[in-house]
């Protein structure tokens, strides 16, 4: 029997699920991003987690992994971030930047209040942080959000 190719989409629960055998991991906030999630050589994707994401700190093996976390633009999606950070300190975040921001700004939407996380997160980096800042303070609007599944398909081809 032929091999039928590559797989696409598996749901593995995180007792069993063992390195693939790749040097990079996505991470997406949203099922529908990591779903649409273009191929990317030598990679896995990981989605629909949100808070969850603290299910994948018993995955030894990721600690060893490149990994790259695209979460929504708005308080939640850095909360997660950093949370995510606590486990695997060597995750970078992907479109979750100013420009992102601002070239999407009119398709954002408003974070509900009582829904806003305005804590402090310790594991966002340098360059992260003004941006959550921003947010918190509403300096581009109030209570902004931009969603990842907003984030045009061209704008993350151009940036993977």
């Amino acid at each position: 029997m032929d091999h039928p190719g590559p797989v696409t989409d598996i749901t593995v629960p995180v007792s069993q699920f063992i390195d693939p055998g790749i040097g990079k991991v996505f991470i997406t906030e949203n099922k529908v991003n990591g779903l649409a999630f273009p191929p990317v050589p030598d990679a896995i994707v990981i989605f629909g987690l949100g808070y969850g994401i603290q299910s994948l700190s018993s995955i030894g093996w990721l600690k060893e992994k490149e990994m790259i976390y695209w979460g929504d633009i708005d308080t939640h999606g850095f909360a997660i971030l950093s949370r995510l950070r606590q486990y695997f300190p060597q995750v970078r975040s992907l479109l979750m930047d100013q420009a992102t921001l601002q070239a999407h700004l009119a398709l954002c939407t408003e974070e509900m209040d009582s829904k806003r996380f305005t804590g402090e997160l310790p594991g966002l980096t340098p360059d992260e942080l003004p941006l959550f800042a921003a947010l918190k303070d509403n300096t581009f609007g109030k209570n902004l959000r931009l969603e990842q599944e907003r984030v045009g398909y061209g704008w993350l081809l151009d940036t993977l």
